[in-house]
């Protein structure tokens, strides 16, 4: 009877689906020259620093006013706007502007983030992939 009981307990104690893909985590954009933690930021929101970046990277951010890269918050005040996507600003650093900007979960290991400089004309998407916390120290 026992043998029982502990399979019906683990049969309810199961989720029925799987757990939700979250964007919580590790990105790298699609080049691997920026690594970005993204991260809760208030109450529902999200935000992502850059943890790693390439020599170019933070040589070209430099260039274009942003020092240091490491640290830079990318990803600011995203909040959720449907099933797996997200709306906030982010801050492009090569540019040294903001801009509004969607976030979508793609798959577990997959985003795509768009931003646009003008209303919703000029837009750039990006994919990134989930990636392991980067060691090199910057």
């Amino acid at each position: 009877m026992l043998p029982l009981l502990l399979a019906l307990a683990a049969v309810q104690a199961a989720p029925d689906t799987p757990a939700a893909a979250s964007p919580v985590g590790t990105w790298a954009n699609p080049g691997g020259s920026v690594i970005v933690e993204i991260a809760a930021c208030g109450d529902s929101a999200l935000c992502g620093r850059v943890s790693w970046a390439s020599d170019k990277a933070k040589a070209d951010a430099r260039k274009h006013g942003t020092d240091p890269l490491i640290g830079t918050e990318l990803i600011r005040n995203f909040v959720p706007s449907a099933v797996d996507r997200w709306k906030g600003i982010l801050f492009v650093p090569d540019l040294k502007r903001t801009s509004k900007a969607d976030l979508q979960q793609l798959a577990p290991d997959r985003i795509k983030i768009r931003g646009c400089a003008v209303g919703r004309a000029l837009c750039k998407s990006q994919i990134w992939t989930r990636s392991a916390p980067h060691d090199a120290v910057n």
